[in-house]
């Protein structure tokens, strides 16, 4: 009797970094490519949302705090406000570490919420709280 032997192969997972800073979308990017990840980035909140209005469906958004045009409280706004992205995760990462501005993004709806500077393994930590663990390899 023969044994036949399939390897699937997990596509890529996608995250979206939304951030104004192009040094800081390149540490993300970085810490992400480096675990699997494949990065779509947005410089400002309506980049973001035009590229999930335009069809990405990421499996996650990390989203600063204070971006142009449209600030991160309002990407996440307006990621919950449509149906097919409310359960998309969304993680803040920023500098605000004020306890009032980590509970109003929670409040909004982030998932979860990341203090700049970070490590790569706290990153990888606050991805693994949403569910988001490590990209296996084929």
């Amino acid at each position: 009797m023969s044994t036949t032997h399939v390897d699937l192969v997990q596509p890529p997972r996608i995250a979206l970094v939304v951030e104004d800073s192009r040094a800081m979308r390149r540490v993300l990017r970085s810490a992400l490519a480096a675990a699997g990840w494949s990065v779509v980035e947005a410089g400002d909140g309506a980049q973001a949302l035009n590229l999930l209005d335009d069809g990405l469906r990421p499996d996650v958004v990390l989203v600063d705090r204070h971006l142009p045009v449209l600030d991160g409280l309002g990407v996440v706004r307006a990621v919950r406000s449509v149906e097919a992205l409310r359960g998309l995760p969304v993680l803040m990462v920023t500098s605000e570490s004020e306890t009032w501005q980590v509970v109003r993004a929670l409040a909004e709806g982030a998932d979860e919420y990341l203090l700049k500077p970070f490590t790569a393994d706290g990153l990888h930590s606050k991805l693994a709280l949403l569910g988001l663990g490590p990209v296996t390899a084929p």
